[in-house]
């Protein structure tokens, strides 16, 4: 099993609003992509920010390339991500699940 993980932060005062933003967006999209074992949002208030760590769990690479594309290790953004987001990873990391 493959882990893929990426981390963002928003304002502290968005953090609800985008953490449900992510449930409509890349979780749904997650979910519903085959092979796909489950997802995981973790937040944190730092300061300021809402620091979040995005976790998906796939069967394998070919699976993940069904969510991400050919490049698996960019990361997928949506169209109000820009709004929300201060910091952004621009590629994500995959370890494998022991």
């Amino acid at each position: 099993m493959i882990a893929r993980v990426w981390r963002g932060a928003t304002r502290a005062a968005d953090g609800d609003a985008y953490a449900a933003y992510l449930e409509r967006t890349g979780v749904r999209d997650c979910r519903a992509t085959p092979g796909n074992r489950g997802v995981t949002v973790l937040r944190r208030i730092v300061g300021e920010q809402a620091e979040f760590v995005f976790i998906s769990f796939w069967n394998d690479l070919r699976d993940v390339t069904a969510f991400a594309g050919a490049q698996v290790d960019v990361a997928r953004f949506y169209p109000e991500d820009a709004a929300y987001l201060v910091e952004r990873e621009l590629t994500v990391r995959h370890y494998d699940v022991v």
